[in-house]
Formats: structure tokens, sequence, C-alpha cells
């Protein structure tokens, strides 16, 4: 009875572990496609350039 029990422990370790993967790696695609799109319409010139972007520009 007690192999049984272990064994059951097992598998729902081996199931959250699986679990969380597949929720990480969810996140983690759906992040890259996010980045993906909006990477079209910048490029990283312009990125590395913003932080010297003024707020309100001279007239």
């Amino acid at each position: 009875m007690q192999e049984f029990r272990q064994r059951r422990r097992e598998m729902s370790v081996i199931a959250l572990t699986i679990l969380v993967s597949s929720c990480l790696a969810g996140i983690f695609i759906f992040c890259f496609a996010g980045e993906l799109v909006r990477s079209r319409n910048s490029s990283p010139e312009r990125d590395a350039l913003l932080p010297l972007d003024d707020e309100t520009p001279d007239k």
C-alpha cells in the first residue's frame, strides 16, 4: 500500500512540473509574439535613441 502512495505522489509531482512548464512556455510564446509585432513598427537604432527624445518638441 505504501508503494502505491509513493508512486501516486511521484505522478502528481510530474503532472505539476509539466503544468508549470507549460504555463511558462505559453507566457514566453505570448511575449515573444508580442515583441515580434511591436518590432515591425520600430528598429533597434530608433529604440536606442528613445531615451534622448524630447518630451515636447521645440517649434
